[in-house]
């Protein structure tokens, strides 16, 4: 990657074969030294970087380049973006490329982090040695230059109109020089500074859970933008015409912590928060990923950030953060200060808001501040339990071992089931997922949208018990995340949390099974204003119309998959919403749950009791199915080759093409063609790749990705499907490389792939799967999908041998030819006699159309003044999300 100030090269390697860490520090050392650049490799790219650059001019890339312009103003970094200009990329010789490189890539500015499960570091550094001693740069290199931004006092504002916004944003950046972290005292104001942040984004929240809120969505955070700087960057989304709003209630909120400071009890939340967190990062010190510690070692070389060791910083923080108090948090609320390198932007798509507008907003909360007219925050009341009366414990009626899984299997006294695998992974990990069969799909049409928001709208009452502000403050110090969801054939609820925190997801499961969510009317008028904004947002996105037809031309007019809209919206009927959501989790005897993680059994198994098995069972069975009835979602795959384009209004001119096949499987040889369809998948994505982007230059990326959900979970039918080929391009050569997807899909089924083709896909597939032995969320999923195979039959053992002896077959089956016979068993064949391919336009308008034919000669502009693209999370208008609630 490159950003303004560096560029980053990052292999990842497996140690277990050593010639190819060798070959992969080999590589490394030639990226530092030694540059081809000729004319015909220059030209095969040229399309691909293009295509990166196209992909970044939508709406949220015009909208970074706006803001960064702004803050950036009066620097060098303001003039373009590390991609560059279009008219460079489209002509530039490879001459001037390669000269670039001599003049800048020196070995002197280079390092080389490696890390990773090796035997011994000397092997490795005498690796290095061996491939980079000999490198040489050329002499005299320049010294790297060091631009400055420019401070400001007065504040900067900007309107920016956006006619493909998602929404409508506000974002208050506020610029300031980058801190040293070189002793403890700059560690305790890093804390402390992180602190505040904490804070502040729990008070934004509860402000977004308001009634009429001023924003949906709104938090705060510190990051570095270039070497020489880094901002505190507030961000909203709110409703349409709520920017002057929004603006204001967050300029408020910074001058109430001004005026009165955070309490000692909102401290007291973050502060537990923190210790949680670095408690969790110490107990797993062991088992910290590779890429977490290379990026340690990056930012040390790069910025000079201390690596201190994972054993020191959680001592540092259990000495240094109960120190902190409360109003050395407040202090930071002065770094936030309009006067003080402050740029101020409004996002809409239609203009309301002007910059007249934000100044007297910035006026009216100074003078509010001056006079001391800002009230101080008003807390609630917090209950002290998630469960007011522990439940009276059930009993193990039957349990089972599988040891060739390592699980043990209990039916509780409710009828609900229950499978645990203790493991090591991780030390401070516990996951798990119930689910029940019966979900949206047995609705009739008429009830489909209402109920389809049950989970939504009993998320902002409070699914648990507890609104989702109270409950943030509850769980603080605690690393519990749990959710709900209703799907097409199943009802789930997950957690991810840590062993000691078990009980606390558990409570809140119990708590989940046992509360009637009552939908109140100002709680449901929040969330269904931001759905409509959602809707709304998404109605103006070019790519609506274009996604909207491929799930219309591939699945047919079916509710299932149709877009909800505004006029539906309105429709929704919060009671019967709430009622179904509370039916779908009300029998405990319909649930199997999966647990997996850090457990101790003879801790874990009387919770398991008390909250799982103390969940009461009704006295009739509620929402009872079995899987083999279930109804499957009404779709269609178009009979005859269908092309489209689709054209749409866009600002600049974008282009996105799906091919769509169908597939069916057939039950009898079912485990092996799903397994077969997996690695069909990787060899068509990477051959697509190859073809489009390293042999005709014309892409940046394709995916392939197969869809077989919209089939009910019967252990007898058969499977339908499709497989999808996605990538952008430039709009005057789709259909050009549509043809030429088609051609080498339909090479391959004719031809077959190479030994080397197959060697590297099963190579990918067995690295995952290794990976995956290491992994909760692997095991979680392993042993979910032997439960919910179509071959289980009440053993989950024999289940799991079975998906499993069914991948080593096609493992061991999969060769040219085979794969060659699946391609053509699987997909049409060949496949250009029955397919899908919409490509996604630019909309032409009446004029350009007449200017068009009456021109002497067509032109086409290319050059447009760019900026540097923040590489900032954060920066993006906030995707409004309607469902889901961070205590972060």
């Amino acid at each position: 990657m490159t950003t303004a100030d560096e560029t980053i090269y990052e292999l990842f390697v497996p140690v277990d074969k050593p010639e190819l860490l060798s070959q992969a520090i080999s590589i490394l050392a030639e990226f530092s030294s030694e540059i081809r650049v000729s004319k015909e490799d220059l030209e095969k790219e040229r399309g691909a970087v293009m295509e990166e650059y196209r992909g970044n001019r939508n709406a949220t890339g015009r909208m970074q380049d706006s803001h960064w312009q702004l803050m950036m103003e009066g620097s060098k970094y303001a003039e373009r973006l590390p991609i560059g200009l279009e008219k460079v990329i489209r002509s530039v010789p490879a001459a001037t490329v390669k000269k670039f490189y001599q003049k800048w890539y020196h070995l002197c500015n280079m390092a080389v982090v490696a890390v990773g499960d090796f035997p011994d570091t000397k092997t490795v550094v005498d690796l290095i040695k061996t491939h980079f001693e000999d490198k040489r740069s050329s002499s005299n290199p320049p010294v790297i230059p060091f631009y400055p931004v420019p401070s400001h006092e007065d504040t900067r504002f900007s309107c920016f109109v956006e006619s493909e916004a998602a929404g409508s944003a506000v974002m208050i950046s506020y610029k300031m020089p980058v801190s040293d972290l070189k002793t403890v005292k700059d560690y305790r104001d890093m804390l402390a500074e992180s602190m505040f942040l904490h804070a502040l984004n729990q008070r934004l929240f509860k402000i977004s859970r308001r009634k009429d809120p001023p924003f949906f969505a709104c938090s705060v955070a510190a990051d570095v933008l270039v070497s020489p700087l880094k901002a505190y960057i507030m961000s909203s989304s709110c409703k349409e015409k709520g920017t002057l709003a929004s603006l204001e209630s967050m300029l408020l909120e910074v001058a109430r912590v001004r005026l009165h400071g955070f309490s000692e009890r909102e401290i007291s939340v973050v502060r537990a928060l923190m210790m949680s967190e670095i408690e969790s990062a110490y107990l797993e010190r062991d088992q910290i990923q590779s890429t977490s510690l290379r990026d340690e070692y990056i930012q040390h070389f790069l910025h000079k950030e201390p690596v201190i060791g994972i054993e020191y910083e959680a001592q540092l923080q259990k000495s240094l953060l109960p120190q902190i108090s409360a109003l050395d948090v407040s202090r930071y609320s002065d770094k936030l200060r309009t006067s003080c390198g402050c740029v101020i932007k409004t996002m809409e798509p239609r203009s309301a808001a002007t910059i007249d507008d934000m100044r007297n907003v910035v006026l009216k909360v100074n003078s509010l501040e001056e006079e001391m007219k800002i009230a101080p925050w008003d807390e609630e009341k917090i209950p002290e339990e998630v469960v007011n009366e522990k439940p009276t414990p059930g009993n193990v009626t039957h349990q089972l071992e599988y040891p060739e899984v390592g699980v043990t299997e209990l039916t509780l006294s409710n009828g609900m089931q229950v499978c645990y695998k203790s493991t090591d992974f991780l030390d401070d990990q516990v996951l798990f997922t119930g689910f029940a069969y019966g979900g949206l799909s047995e609705l009739p049409e008429s009830d489909y949208i209402s109920c389809s928001m049950g989970s939504t709208i009993a998320g902002e009452i409070g699914m648990f018990g507890y609104k989702p502000s109270m409950l943030m403050d509850m769980l603080a110090g605690k690393r519990v995340e749990v959710s709900a969801r209703l799907g097409p054939y199943m009802r789930t609820f997950s957690c991810d949390c840590s062993p000691t925190d078990l009980e606390t997801a558990l409570q809140l499961v119990y708590q989940l099974f046992t509360t009637n969510v009552m939908p109140q009317e100002e709680e449901v008028g929040i969330v269904m204003q931001m759905a409509e904004e959602a809707v709304r947002a998404r109605e103006r996105d070019p790519y609506t119309v274009f996604a909207n037809r491929v799930k219309e031309l591939n699945y047919g007019n079916s509710y299932f998959f149709r877009p909800i809209r505004i006029n539906e919206l309105r429709k929704v009927d919060p009671v019967k919403a709430c009622e179904y959501f509370n039916s779908c989790f009300r029998d405990p005897s319909t649930f199997t749950v999966v647990i997996v993680g850090n457990l101790d059994p003879s801790i874990a198994l009387p919770l398991i009791l008390q909250y799982l098995g103390g969940i009461p069972k009704p006295p009739q069975p509620i929402l009872n199915f079995n899987r083999d009835d279930l109804k499957g979602l009404p779709f269609t795959f178009p009979t005859k080759i269908t092309r489209e384009f689709v054209r749409s209004p866009m600002v600049e001119a974008q282009c996105s093409v799906q091919l769509c096949f169908p597939v069916q499987l057939t039950n009898g040889t079912m485990i092996e063609e799903i397994h077969c369809i997996g690695f069909l998948g990787k060899l068509l994505e990477t051959k697509i790749i190859q073809f489009l982007r390293f042999t005709h230059g014309q892409i940046y990326s394709a995916e392939v990705s197969v869809f077989l959900g919209g089939n009910k979970p019967s252990r007898t039918a058969d499977l339908r499907g499709d497989i999808s080929v996605n990538f952008s391009c430039d709009p005057e050569i789709s259909s050009k490389l549509v043809d030429l997807a088609l051609e080498e899909i339909v090479r391959l089924q004719e031809e077959g792939p190479s030994q080397e083709d197959i060697s590297a896909i099963l190579e990918i597939e067995q690295r995952a799967h290794e990976n995956g032995l290491q992994e909760n969320y692997y095991w979680l999923d392993r042993i979910l999908r032997g439960y919910q195979s179509r071959v289980y039959a009440g053993d989950l053992g024999a289940s799991c041998q079975i998906l499993e002896e069914g991948r080593l077959r096609m493992r061991e089956s999969l060769a040219p030819q085979t794969a060659q016979a699946a391609l053509q068993r699987i997909l049409p064949h060949p496949c250009k006699k029955q397919y899908t391919a919409v490509i996604l336009m630019p909309q032409k308008s009446r004029f350009g159309f007449l200017s068009s034919i009456f021109a002497s000669r067509p032109q086409t502009s290319y050059i447009r003044d760019t900026k540097i693209l923040a590489g900032i999370a954060g920066l993006a208008v906030l995707v409004f999300s309607i469902w889901r609630y961070s205590r972060k």
